[in-house]
């Protein structure tokens, strides 16, 4: 056996006992809990293209590939169809080298009612030295009395460029759900080379509408958005985010330090919000939004 091909098997060795041996820990669930589903990817550059090297999938979570000339685009599927009280999700992808990776959804994810426990997503993310990892998923749809806890983690080399979008629907609005109770909490800490460069933690508990509506929270709004960049020329894309943002059908903010790049946009309605992500995304990106999401 060559050297190379030794290498290989070691880390293929690696990774799987890191699979085995990695706790499921989204949040402390009970024995009652109603589905458990993981996905665990690396991404590797393999000539002009990227591609997954490695992947394990649990539950009810899948990992599909459509053909994109341009990256790896990765859409992740869940075959139950929507999450519920008690649900737990462990997502982790890592982009090597070099590597172009873009993550998102086949549609947008729905949370359902709950009964007490609430469900528990945690992402975790690393880009290594000059890769490009998107996770772009469509959005998150809570319904009335739904309970959701999602963690964010992510560490990227210092010439890694990452873009991360998380955006919320509060109701079905379709249906006349404009102002739903229920429980949602984000945490997000990202990091590059070990550094912290952004913590931001978000709680919303019992009548959701009503403290949406207060003018200090969300002046009404009914859908939000929180859209990061983190790349070594970041802060020079501040002002043509700030130019697309005077025409923007919704409010939003853009701010830049230290090579990442925040924006918030809230809206009465999520074909709004949408209408706005997409210029930016192609701001950010140098292309379109992902296939998906047309």
């Amino acid at each position: 056996m060559s050297a190379a091909a030794s290498r290989s098997e070691r880390r293929g060795r690696a990774f799987w006992n890191d699979i085995l041996n990695a706790p499921f820990n989204p949040g402390h669930l009970p024995a009652s809990a109603r589905a458990r589903g993981a996905i665990r990817a690396r991404f590797a550059r393999a000539g002009d293209r990227s591609c997954v090297s490695e992947l394990y999938e649990a539950g009810g979570l899948r990992l599909r590939f459509p053909r994109n000339a341009q990256s790896c685009e990765a859409v992740i599927v869940n075959t139950g169809g929507g999450v519920i009280g008690g649900d737990a999700a462990q997502l982790s992808f890592a982009a090597e080298a070099g590597a172009d990776v873009t993550l998102t959804t086949q549609a947008a994810e729905k949370i359902y009612r709950a009964q007490n426990i609430p469900a528990h997503i945690a992402l975790d993310l690393t880009a290594a030295e000059n890769a490009r990892l998107e996770w772009l998923p469509q959005e998150t749809i809570l319904f009335d009395g739904a309970k959701l806890n999602r963690t964010f983690t992510l560490d990227a080399h210092e010439n890694a460029r990452v873009t991360l979008l998380e955006a919320t629907i509060f109701g079905r609005l379709a249906m006349g759900e404009h102002s739903i109770s229920g429980h949602l909490a984000d945490r997000w800490r990202l990091r590059r080379d070990g550094k912290l460069v952004f913590a931001d933690d978000l709680r919303l508990t019992g009548d959701i509408g009503e403290q949406l509506d207060r003018k200090s929270c969300g002046a009404g709004a009914r859908a939000t958005a929180l859209l990061l960049h983190i790349a070594p020329d970041a802060e020079a894309l501040l002002e043509p985010v700030r130019e697309s943002l005077t025409s923007a059908p919704c409010p939003a903010g853009a701010s830049a330090w230290s090579g990442l790049l925040a924006i918030r946009l809230l809206s009465p309605a999520p074909e709004k919000m949408r209408a706005a992500l997409s210029p930016l995304l192609e701001i950010l990106r140098g292309r379109p939004a992902p296939r998906v999401w047309q």
